[in-house]
């Protein structure tokens, strides 16, 4: 009598577990650590075919320099904490990879990497810098066979990305800018008679008015609120932006200003500090006492104020919504890569508007990398210094529900992480970031 094989024999062989890759990139946001929470919880569920989860230390830079959390040495609970914490856990960076052609040592450098650390998904949070970066990984490991699933999750306050619905982090900027506003709009309304007739906000938008277009829900929908808006998408033109100063005082005894940091003047900024060396974009700075000035000079007492890193960083009044978005994204990404998939960044499509219904799915890399999406002149109202009731609709949405974060003695708590570094394997990186 022969005896049967055991019916494992006749199986195919199980591929080994992996390791997965994480990094941030560019300016952080107060719900990107949610879309880490939800890559590292997601990779958690499946020890099947990822062993380890890696952070890479201040994004591509913390991949050359070999500088990776070992983030399976990090508490259930701290990594769930990641989803009310703001900032960037692990760090980010303004750096791009160069082309390979320029810059070959670089790229033999990151396959050295990410193959002695047997990284099989690289997941790239960030805008469309940080998706150019991730196509050329994607782009660098099919020429070369690495077998390497790159996934881009999408990220910035500046809601500048093509092809998704909106870009998590822009929701709960935009809520911190309207909500500003609109408590700052009952301060001046007080005080205007006897003392400050005009405020001056300066928001973030190098090329795209979003969030100064965000400031539009501050009001009822009308065009005729204390408020004007300067979106980078409108040139600006300083007898007409005095003359409609000028109207809005008079109608309502004060006037609330809010400009897009990239106002335009013809062919260039209005207010640009500096050239910056990373990703050679311009420096800006100085627009709001720039308009200041010119309000002063028209006999209006001017407070102004520059949002800054407060609209980014504001988790205590982050929209749910955008929460979710951001976390769904995170968890998204890995499930792409269990399917097989490469080469894409998780986009969000909107399924409805009323109510607001949305669902995930793969758009090519290289059809976000570094593209600039701007606000349509569709939202645009016709004198230029407003929103339509369009834009409205669009945005409503994304600012909706609370995410409030625990507190701890009056002041929110945030997640706690050990960071201990995976040990390195290769020499020091000594080539060009």
């Amino acid at each position: 009598m022969i005896a049967a094989h055991p019916a494992s024999d006749n199986l195919e062989p199980q591929p080994m577990p992996r390791n997965i890759l994480y990094a941030q990139s560019g300016g952080v946001t107060a719900v990107i650590n949610a879309s880490a929470c939800g890559v590292i919880e997601t990779a958690r569920r499946h020890p099947e075919a990822f062993c380890k989860v890696f952070a890479a230390r201040d994004g591509i830079l913390g991949v050359l320099n070999e500088e990776l959390y070992d983030l399976s040495l990090e508490e259930a609970d701290q990594i769930a904490a990641l989803r009310h914490t703001p900032g960037g856990a692990f760090g980010s960076c303004r750096v791009d990879l160069d082309d390979p052609a320029d810059n070959p040592g670089q790229y033999a450098r990151l396959l050295e990497v990410l193959r002695v650390h047997d990284i099989g998904t690289f997941c790239y949070n960030g805008g469309g810098g940080s998706m150019l970066t991730a196509a050329k990984v994607a782009r660098f490991a099919r020429a070369n066979g690495l077998d390497l699933s790159v996934i881009g999750i999408p990220k910035t306050i500046d809601n500048d990305l093509p092809q998704t619905d909106t870009s998590p982090g822009f929701g709960s900027a935009a809520k911190y800018i309207a909500t500003s506003v609109r408590e700052v709009s009952l301060d001046l309304a007080a005080m205007a008679g006897t003392s400050t007739k005009v405020f001056i906000l300066e928001v973030m938008g190098r090329h795209a008015g979003w969030l100064a277009a965000g400031a539009g829900l501050a009001f009822e929908e009308n065009d005729d609120s204390p408020l004007i808006l300067l979106l980078a998408e409108v040139d600006f033109d300083e007898a007409r932006f005095l003359a409609k100063l000028d109207a809005v005082v008079a109608r309502h005894g004060w006037c609330i200003v809010v400009a897009a940091e990239g106002l335009m003047c013809g062919e260039q900024f209005c207010a640009q500090a500096a050239t910056s060396e990373t990703f050679g974009h311009e420096q800006l700075g100085g627009l709001a006492p720039r308009l200041a000035r010119l309000t002063r000079q028209r006999g209006y007492k001017t407070h102004w104020a520059v949002s800054d890193y407060f609209q980014r960083s504001a988790r205590h009044l982050a929209s749910r919504v955008d929460v979710e978005q951001a976390y769904a994204c995170g968890a998204a990404a890995v499930s792409f890569a269990l399917e097989g998939r490469s080469d894409v960044m998780v986009a969000i499509r909107r399924t409805s508007c009323e109510p607001y219904l949305w669902s995930l799915e793969g758009v090519p890399l290289d059809e976000v990398a570094d593209v600039e999406l701007p606000v349509p002149p569709e939202y645009i109202r016709a004198d230029g210094y407003g929103i339509t009731p369009e834009a409205r609709r669009y945005l409503r949405p994304l600012i909706q529900g609370e995410d409030i974060p625990p507190f701890r003695d009056g002041l929110p708590h945030f997640a706690e992480l050990r960071l201990q570094r995976a040990e390195k394997r290769l020499p020091p990186w000594t080539g060009k970031p």
